[in-house]
């Protein structure tokens, strides 16, 4: 059996620790170890699945399954573009095609460097504000792709 690294570790124990006796406590804790590390190992897998007595397969169909969870550390900054139908008729659709363009990779994906994850995401509820993205958690509405540079320009290559 593989060495596990003790961060992983860590991590999970603590989201095992934070849902106690919670009955179908797996979305949490996949939450919970994500926030802590950024995304969900492949490490932290089979001792999710000892804890709550699944299969490693069964716990790692969840993770596959839901777009939200990573089995990779994202970039340093991640921007997740809005493909909901209100961001879309109001031109998101060539807003996403201006992103990939200037970052160099497709939705899903991280630049070479590490820098920058990109997801497509499917409503991040602002939807009066449309075209919406969110670039670390923080909520961007009216996006253009002029804006959009402007938004690189904070976090470009030098953060």
């Amino acid at each position: 059996m593989s060495v596990i690294d003790p961060v992983i570790e860590r991590a999970v124990e603590q989201a095992l620790k934070n849902v106690g006796a919670q009955p179908g406590p797996l979305l949490e804790i996949l939450h919970d170890v994500q926030t802590t590390l950024g995304h969900v190992p492949g490490d932290a897998v089979p001792l999710i699945a000892a804890a709550l007595n699944l299969s490693r397969a069964e716990v790692h169909g969840v993770v596959s399954f839901y777009h939200h969870f990573r089995g990779t550390a994202p970039g340093r900054t991640v921007v997740q573009i809005c493909r909901a139908e209100a961001c879309q008729s109001m031109n998101a659709h060539a807003l996403e095609a201006h992103v990939t363009r200037a970052l160099g990779v497709p939705c899903g994906e991280t630049t070479a460097d590490g820098r920058v994850t990109l997801d497509a995401v499917y409503c991040l509820g602002n939807c009066a504000c449309a075209p919406a993205m969110m670039v670390n958690g923080e909520l961007h509405g009216r996006v253009t792709p002029a804006r959009f540079d402007e938004l690189a320009r904070e976090w470009g290559p030098s953060s």
